[in-house]
């Protein structure tokens, strides 16, 4: 069985007056090693929440380049170890030949998303996305936003985690998957889209984290056009978002946004009531 996403741990309240503080039951997020192996090769230890963990397998063999479809995964078997979890995945034999090709030296991505790589010239590069994009309206991103902040169960009991929703284009929330790495939220929602059959050019992606360079690249992979972060995003994610033709929306909120877009900066209006 594997470990649950959150613990019930004891604790007590510190006041800075140093007056006695009363003893309180806090629900924590789970942090667990997931080591993702292909044909009983090792190829990363992720720490990632216990939740699931086959989108996250899924989506992070998609964005990984292992696989390019989801039926590419034949099998996903989880197991929980005294050290973490087992992520065993069996793949069809085209991907496997494909991956055992390749030369890759990866550890636990929670971080930059650059470790392995040897060369600036190693630099992971999505495919463009396939046509511009249609813009989400105003109204779209108000109502993706409305819906966010109840769907995040796991945030509300913990405090202490990430999330990447997919909303239809009328910001209709309809996946939301959460972690403590916000690359892992991402890969997560990829993975549970990609199994759902959803097309990528009909909604958009919702983060509420930082937006940087590799969160852009995991939603082109996937074939997103639009991102919508909550905070703000780096100057490397705006350059590969213009580069990959994906529309950029930042510093989210109830009333205005931030688009981003070639050669200027500009505030979407705030949305009528």
């Amino acid at each position: 069985m594997l470990p649950p996403a959150t613990r019930s741990t004891a604790g007590r309240v510190v006041h800075y007056d140093g007056t006695a503080g009363a003893a309180v039951s806090v629900e924590v997020a789970a942090e667990v090693p997931v080591n993702i192996v292909y044909a009983t090769l090792p190829f990363a230890v992720m720490m990632a929440t216990p939740a699931d963990l086959e989108d996250f397998a899924t989506g992070f063999s998609f964005t990984e380049g292992v696989v390019r479809e989801p039926d590419e995964i034949r099998a996903i078997a989880l197991t929980a170890q005294p050290l973490g979890i087992l992520a065993e995945i069996d793949l069809a034999p085209a991907a496997l030949r494909r991956h055992m090709a390749r030369r890759r030296s990866l550890s636990g991505r929670t971080g930059c998303g650059l470790c392995g790589i040897e060369s600036l010239e190693q630099l992971p590069a999505a495919t463009p996305v396939r046509a511009p994009p249609r813009p989400v309206g105003p109204a779209a991103i108000r109502r993706a936003l409305g819906a966010l902040d109840a769907a995040q169960t796991l945030h509300h009991a913990t405090h202490a985690v990430h999330a990447a929703a997919w909303c239809d284009r009328d910001g209709g929330l309809l996946l939301l998957r959460e972690d403590v790495g916000r690359h892992n939220a991402l890969d997560k929602l990829i993975g549970a889209c990609l199994r759902a059959g959803l097309a990528p050019d009909a909604g958009f992606v919702v983060l509420t984290s930082r937006c940087s360079f590799e969160m852009v690249e995991k939603a082109a992979a996937y074939g997103a056009a639009t991102v919508v972060a909550i905070s703000a995003p780096t100057t490397l994610a705006i350059d590969r978002a213009l580069a990959l033709g994906i529309s950029l929306v930042a510093v989210a909120r109830h009333d205005a946004a931030i688009r981003f877009t070639p050669g200027a900066v500009a505030a979407s209006p705030p949305v009528p009531a």
